[in-house]
């Protein structure tokens, strides 16, 4: 898995927090990382924490330029290897659903060509929020349209109830973003 582009995509959920660590990782492991975070993010970790970690500018502000004048978005989607949303929250998954892009992280998956670049969803929210009907069929439809969903873990949750909804564990989503990137080497030789 050395030498990816790999972009990692955060909404603002609680689980934000455990990202960090799994950044940390795949820079480790000879990676590039570019963190892009919606604004709800922010609020739980700063983009400071991921630049800091990445050694390059956070996507947190899709009218600012962080490298140059042409347009962000196409930019970062045209150099990524794969894309991570983690947290990826009920109106993520809603926004990408419907073709909404009023965030970084949305705006960028806008201008991913996902037959050459995987994205991959770690839906992440409270139970209760996960059993929507409107949250199953978001996910339904956007594996339809070549998303690929990871299921949600059951257990604690920072809201106190228990149940599914919890993102995976870093060392799980380390190993999917191995895993998807074998896969797109092995099909493209």
């Amino acid at each position: 898995m050395q030498h990816a582009h790999i972009g990692i995509g955060i909404s603002g959920g609680i689980a934000a927090y455990k990202i960090a660590g799994l950044v940390s990782a795949l820079v480790q492991n000879g990676n590039t990382v570019d963190v892009l975070m919606t604004e709800a993010a922010t609020r739980f970790v700063t983009p400071l924490t991921f630049s800091s970690l990445t050694a390059r500018p956070v996507f947190d502000n899709q009218w600012a330029h962080i490298d140059g004048h042409e347009p962000q978005h196409i930019k970062i989607a045209q150099s990524l290897s794969l894309l991570l949303i983690a947290p990826c929250t009920m109106d993520m998954l809603a926004k990408l659903n419907h073709g909404r892009t009023d965030d970084p992280v949305s705006l960028v998956v806008s201008a991913i060509d996902r037959e050459k670049t995987p994205v991959i969803l770690a839906p992440s929210m409270n139970t209760v929020m996960m059993k929507q009907p409107a949250t199953q069929r978001n996910i339904a439809m956007l594996k339809d349209d070549g998303f690929t969903v990871l299921d949600s873990e059951y257990g604690w949750q920072a809201c106190r109830a228990v149940g599914e909804g919890r993102m995976p564990e870093q060392n799980v989503l380390f190993d999917v973003v191995k895993e998807a990137l074998s896969t797109k080497n092995s099909l493209s030789c």
